[in-house]
């Protein structure tokens, strides 16, 4: 994995916590998935905010399966930069904006993050099984029939979406692979025997 972007030199400590925690799942949500984000944050022309870098790296610090992972992610940045140079508000406030990914309009750090968040969706079709699966691993705790319920909600919101990502280069250049990955899994979910 190559070097990640960490505004904070004199807070390594904290990096490494956090990509040790990232580490540890077995799941879509790992360093994998961090990395990915972060170089979407670049990719989206973010790479030199800090606090948007910092918000990459907190968006899933917690990640349970949970509906409040975001709030836990949200809270543990402004306990874990409280004595830190971080615009820990603004961190806080983008991790928040990941349980929904829908930032106002013109918060184009918003707009970033949840962008970069979702960026895998218009990845290519090896990968974005790979995540599909991942997705399920994390949520091996609940069966077949409850799982695929859910993610259908989840992927039928997101295909439902008049603007599934926001800056201009996502809306270019992934919404089109993004559409056809949301619906190949739903045919194939629809289609998939459950038992």
């Amino acid at each position: 994995m190559p070097d990640l972007p960490w505004p904070l030199p004199d807070r390594t400590d904290l990096r490494d916590t956090l990509l040790q925690t990232y580490r540890r799942r077995s799941g879509y949500h790992d360093d994998h998935h961090l990395s990915e984000v972060l170089a979407r944050v670049d990719e989206l022309g973010g790479g030199a905010d800090d606090a948007l870098v910092l918000a990459a790296w907190f968006h899933d610090a917690v990640y349970d399966g949970d509906r409040d992972d975001e709030e836990r992610s949200a809270v543990l940045a402004e306990t874990s930069l409280a004595d830190t140079s971080a615009d820990v508000t603004t961190v806080a406030r983008l991790v928040r904006l990941t349980a929904t990914h829908s930032p106002e309009p013109g918060d184009r750090a918003g707009e970033i993050l949840c962008d970069a968040d979702l960026g895998i969706l218009a990845a290519a079709p090896e990968r974005y099984r790979e995540y599909a699966d991942g997705v399920r691993a994390d949520y091996a705790h609940i069966d077949d029939a409850g799982f695929v319920e859910g993610r259908l909600a989840v992927l039928e919101d997101l295909l439902s979406r008049e603007v599934l990502f926001h800056t201009a280069y996502a809306r270019t250049h992934w919404d089109t692979p993004a559409r056809a990955n949301l619906t190949a899994e739903i045919e194939a979910l629809r289609s998939a025997p459950v038992g």
